[in-house]
């Protein structure tokens, strides 16, 4: 009896040490994926500091010491320059306009789009569903001509109307709430049917609440589509009174030196860097607080229909 103790003791003793090995090893796998990704974030966050950071600091410390930052120098006078030269108000007005505008025609009628696609059987369907496909395929600037096209024929070159609704039911954005939809048990909307509840008001009260997280993620990438878009606004809407944020953005460097004589490098650069920043915390800010409903999106957005 003694013996058969002693053995089962002796093959339980390298199954005991094995299990703090493990541990141990899971806990260098773990250490060494979270030192490369705080690596990775420090790469990639380099660069956002560093803009932040020089917006503040003497134009011609910029050039002269890029890479350093004394708190005592700071200064406000490249956002003061940056406000006077160039009109940065008006163009965010207009982001916001379009923005506003666009984002609610998006968010409606894509995923009412997207239910007809998951939920039910029509003729053509999937032709249909091909063809949006093949848009979302397309390049950006093979459509650019037919669509400045439409829009002089229309008389709306240089207007909100031509900044707002081509492109405002996005391809990706009715395959994206498909896939979320499709998801989705029938037998939630076959109970809702059932109880006299109509189509449109089964997708309000059924299917809108389950696909909450899709929708959250899908505004998150609708607002920063749209927020950064440049090719279509700098086409069809250039001019100074209709120009977005980030065509403003892309000609500030002209304006400044237009609108002051003998502006210099550093000049440029100094309120260059300063209206990257007012332009780039609206999206920091967003995406900080909707990290998380953004990333439940992403998940919800993976599921197979």
């Amino acid at each position: 009896m003694t013996e058969t103790t002693a053995a089962m003791k002796q093959a339980q003793r390298p199954a005991a040490d094995a299990a703090p090995v493990g541990r141990r090893r899971r806990r260098r796998r773990h250490l060494g994926s979270h030192v490369f990704l705080m690596l990775l974030l420090a790469a990639l966050l380099a660069p956002v500091v560093w803009a932040l950071l020089s917006a503040f600091k003497p134009a011609n410390d910029i050039v002269r010491s890029p890479l350093t930052f004394d708190p005592s120098a700071v200064t406000f006078d490249n956002y003061a320059a940056m406000f006077q030269d160039v009109p940065l108000g008006q163009s965010f007005v207009n982001t916001t306009v379009v923005l506003v505008f666009k984002g609610a025609i998006t968010m409606f009628f894509a995923p009412l789009a997207a239910y007809a696609f998951a939920k039910y059987r029509f003729v053509g369907q999937n032709l249909i569903f091909g063809a949006v496909l093949v848009t979302l395929m397309m390049p950006t600037i093979v459509l650019i001509v037919p669509l400045l096209l439409q829009m002089k024929s229309l008389g709306w070159v240089d207007t909100y109307q031509a900044l707002i609704l081509p492109g405002s039911v996005d391809a990706f954005a009715i395959f994206w709430m498909r896939q979320v939809i499709a998801a989705v048990p029938d037998e939630l909307l076959d109970a809702a049917r059932v109880d006299g509840s109509g189509e449109f008001g089964t997708f309000l009260r059924v299917v809108v609440p389950v696909i909450r997280p899709g929708l959250a993620g899908l505004a998150v990438l609708t607002i920063m589509n749209i927020y950064n878009d440049f090719v279509w606004p700098v086409v069809v809407a250039s001019s100074e009174r209709m120009a977005t944020l980030q065509v403003m953005l892309s000609t500030l460097a002209q304006n400044i030196t237009g609108n002051r004589i003998g502006a210099d490098y550093a000049t440029v650069t100094a309120e260059l860097l300063a209206a990257s920043s007012v332009a780039l915390v609206p999206l920091l800010v967003l995406f900080i607080v909707l990290q998380r409903h953004f990333i439940n999106g992403i998940l919800a957005g993976s599921v197979k229909g």
